[in-house]
């Protein structure tokens, strides 16, 4: 088990919900784990404050590369849990990647710029910070602005987690092709198994994860007492099949929906859009 695997659970990045008590969605489905892969950068409280500073200065996106690459490095410097999975991730380019093809580094706003930071810093590499509204700032290794020659030029994009690689196909891509560009590598500390590594795949990205959610994974976690054997059981059940997993267990407790209903603000929306959209056919 690698020692990211254990700051995974250790910062509650992956959390595993208790017996009959999964967790809500955005989308209005549920689950029994939930993935807050920046919980990495050091623990839930310093993650939420890099989060807090980017949203306080990103509007001034000349300066903001910058600043966050200085708070990156700092935390480099203090942090082993920190240290440990950036060490980690540059030894995993380093062993699947000829670093002198790697013309650029790319992290896309928000969560990507924990690690893409520091990784171009320590591969002596320049930066391409892409903003949701497909805005580009490029800068060197150590955050400052620069003019760059950036046409047919080679980019490894660098992210805290791939799902459906959504963000990667409607927003970094197109954002990388507009300066002429290419993103020939995707590197990401957790990939959730749900298909995006094949999109990438599919238009030609090679993508490389620190850590897979699959059942090994689970397994690691009953290993270090973080879940029982029924949690287990569910885990592997809906790795496996996760709608009808969670359909059958929605039929078996209908109480927990009229529960969520009568909860937070939060809560019941995203119940109601589990009604509404009449997600598991109930």
């Amino acid at each position: 088990m690698s020692n990211v695997t254990s700051y995974l659970f250790e910062t509650k990045a992956l959390k595993i919900c208790p017996e009959n008590k999964p967790f809500w969605y955005t989308s209005g489905k549920i689950g029994p784990y939930f993935i807050n892969t920046h919980f990495i950068y050091g623990s839930e409280e310093e993650a939420n404050e890099l989060l807090k500073f980017i949203d306080a200065e990103k509007e001034n996106k000349q300066e903001i590369p910058k600043k966050v690459s200085g708070k990156t490095m700092k935390q480099y410097s203090q942090s082993v849990i920190y240290k440990t999975v950036i060490d980690e991730m540059v030894q995993a380019i380093r062993n699947n990647i000829n670093t002198d093809e790697i013309d650029f580094i790319s992290g896309g706003e928000r969560r990507d710029w924990f690690f893409s930071y520091m990784i171009a810093k320590i591969l002596n590499k320049p930066h391409i910070t892409l903003f949701k509204d497909l805005t580009t700032v490029v800068t060197d290794a150590n955050g400052d602005a620069i003019e760059a020659e950036i046409s047919g030029k080679n980019v490894l994009h660098v992210a805290d987690l791939i799902t459906e690689a959504t963000s990667y196909i409607r927003s970094w891509i197109p954002a990388i092709k507009d300066l002429g560009a290419n993103i020939k590598w995707s590197m990401v500390v957790v990939d959730r198994m749900q298909g995006g590594k094949d999109k990438l795949d599919g238009v030609g990205i090679k993508s490389y994860e620190l850590i897979r959610v699959d059942n090994d994974l689970f397994e690691a976690a009953l290993k270090l007492g973080v879940i029982n054997e029924e949690q287990l059981e569910m885990l592997k059940k809906f790795k496996a099949n996760p709608d009808e997993t969670m359909r059958e267990f929605l039929v078996n407790h209908p109480e927990f929906i009229e529960n969520a209903l009568k909860a937070d603000e939060k809560t019941a929306g995203r119940a109601k859009l589990c009604i509404d959209g009449n997600l598991y056919n109930l």
